[in-house]
């Protein structure tokens, strides 16, 4: 029987919502820096801008990697996943991919995420996140390939995401954070959502990055990777913001470059 393993090639998903809108990301920057990554290891790559063309690209690749702000499958496009991951398919997941399709609430100012389809497939669900500021991540499993070469922990200056576990059971935790930093509080999260359900059991702990096996494949979730450039954030700025014109965050930190080649490498590998 001929082998029906896809070739050892990736396809590329970064872009914003509405189509063509950064949505407060620089998605130029993230997709140079992920088709480096692929094209040091000689992985040849399609990329595009959202999950139009997944049937396309899906069967000819071996590794599909998003990075995006808006974009996500739909029920169809869940279909076709669920079964490349079977198949032995793997999906490096980042940041904004856990997010989607967001509904005003009466009395707030945030958006509260809708649960999808794409969730549960992809293994948790974006909550919220306070602003961005300076925060420890603990390595949870050490031994995994995917962390091997991190210290114990490390600081990152990122947005630290709130994200659901949707079914605990089913994943395996990489990376965690306590967010202690005063700054990394949401006092939104309850109001939207009735409640923190990005809580691990003990009470303090978050997911920030997993392994989910889903049939022979697997798929491989970060929150890190906020980045952003002027021209994501168009306008007249608030004399009270501080925020910095452009920051590439944990782009810039050795511990997520070390974790990003190892995804890739075990994911190509496996």
């Amino acid at each position: 029987m001929a082998d029906k393993t896809p070739p050892r090639r990736a396809h590329l998903i970064t872009g914003g919502f509405p189509p063509g809108s950064p949505a407060g990301h620089d998605h130029d920057y993230a997709r140079l820096r992920l088709l480096g990554i692929l094209a040091e290891r000689d992985v040849p790559a399609s990329a595009g801008n959202d999950f139009a063309d997944l049937s396309r690209w899906l069967p000819l690749s071996r590794l599909l990697v998003t990075y995006v702000a808006g974009p996500f499958p739909d029920p169809a496009q869940c279909g076709e996943l669920r079964a490349w991951l079977d198949a032995g398919g793997h999906w490096l997941a980042l940041h904004g991919t856990s997010g989607g399709k967001a509904e005003r609430v009466e009395g707030l100012r945030q958006r509260r995420t809708v649960r999808m389809p794409h969730h549960a497939l992809l293994g948790s669900l974006f909550l919220t996140h306070p602003p961005l500021c300076r925060f420890q991540v603990d390595v949870a499993d050490g031994g995994h390939p995917v962390t091997q070469g991190l210290s114990a922990s490390f600081v990152v200056e990122d947005e630290p995401y709130f994200i659901a576990l949707q079914d605990p059971a089913s994943v395996h935790l990489l990376l965690t954070a306590t967010y202690t930093d005063a700054a990394a509080t949401s006092p939104a999260v309850g109001p939207l959502y009735g409640g923190d359900t990005s809580l691990l059991t003990d009470g303090r702990t978050r997911a920030i990055a997993y392994v989910r096996p889903v049939g022979r494949g697997a798929v491989i979730y970060c929150a890190l990777g906020h980045c952003h450039s002027p021209a994501a954030r168009p306008g007249p700025r608030d004399p009270t913001d501080t925020m910095p014109a452009t920051v590439l965050g944990a782009w810039q930190s050795d511990a997520f470059a070390t974790l990003l080649d190892n995804a890739v490498t075990w994911a190509l590998r496996a």
